[in-house]
């Protein structure tokens, strides 16, 4: 039998644990390709090629899956929806409510890129709390892919709907008069600065904050096994249960963060923006 119980009070304990021929400390409950990799393909290169890819193989897990879903609600359309269908456009729609709320009736070419963002993000947070499965979102390099992708898309958007030259009076802030142009010099960096900011922000606050909901879980599973220990059985009391429930709260809250700050900054490259200001 696996010795489930030991792989998950070392991690607990922040003790090394062996993955793929490495010693790391572990942050989070072992999933299917950890507990694979620790004691079926033990030192092998399917083992650290399942160690090295883990994060994209369950971020392309929850893509998959997405697609999926897509495809069975939009199979066979019905005038009145019912079952999958009513439910995926239900969110569709309360998506697009929101995001048109955000920047206004052109919102709505953006719904498909942020309504996407908010359920991959959120599906991939929501992945962490399955037993065997990971919240992709646990690793910064995701993090940071997923806000690089949102910082490239908003500047195209601002160099599309402004044009140059437009997009660099944006970002000298819009000197109007020889006062203004004086301070070019310093609020063109800061402007510069602020736009690579945003995506780093983005990315840390996501991280982070699965991060520690990982790390909190996995401190009172390990609690909850050594609680049980003299029974020498690979079970625990599930205190986690609480912050399980916690964390689907939590989670569904940074990817709506997430995904209203993306909007956010669409609605301040917008022309309008500018002009209603």
């Amino acid at each position: 039998m696996l010795d489930i119980s030991r792989f998950v009070l070392a991690a607990a304990g922040s003790e090394p644990v062996s993955n793929g021929g490495s010693e790391e400390v572990q942050h989070e409950l072992p999933n299917i390709i950890t507990i694979l990799n620790e004691y079926v393909f033990h030192g092998t290169s399917v083992g650290d090629f399942l160690h090295h890819w883990e994060n994209v193989i369950f971020s392309f897990g929850i893509a998959l899956f997405l697609i999926v879903i897509a495809r069975l609600a939009a199979r066979n359309p019905q005038m009145i929806p019912s079952g999958l269908q009513n439910v995926v456009e239900l969110v569709v729609e309360s998506l697009e409510n929101f995001i048109v709320g955000v920047i206004g009736p052109e919102g709505r070419r953006f719904v498909p890129f942020l309504g996407t963002l908010f359920l991959y993000i959120l599906f991939m947070n929501w992945a962490g709390l399955i037993p065997g499965f990971k919240a992709s979102t646990a690793s910064v390099n995701q993090t940071i892919a997923l806000a690089l992708t949102v910082f490239v898309y908003v500047q195209f958007v601002a160099f599309k709907e402004n044009g140059i030259k437009g997009y660099f009076d944006h970002m000298a802030g819009q000197p109007r008069n020889a006062l203004q142009w004086a301070f070019v010099p310093l609020m063109l960096p800061i402007h510069l600065i602020g736009e690579l900011a945003k995506p780093l922000s983005l990315s840390l606050r996501l991280f982070g904050n699965v991060t520690g909901e990982d790390i909190l879980i996995l401190i009172f599973v390990g609690l909850g096994v050594t609680i049980m220990s003299f029974s020498h059985l690979p079970i625990g009391i599930p205190l986690q249960l609480p912050f399980m429930f916690l964390a689907l709260l939590t989670s569904t809250i940074q990817a709506l963060v997430f995904m209203l700050l993306s909007t956010i900054y669409f609605a301040m490259m917008l022309p309008h923006a500018e002009e209603d200001h």
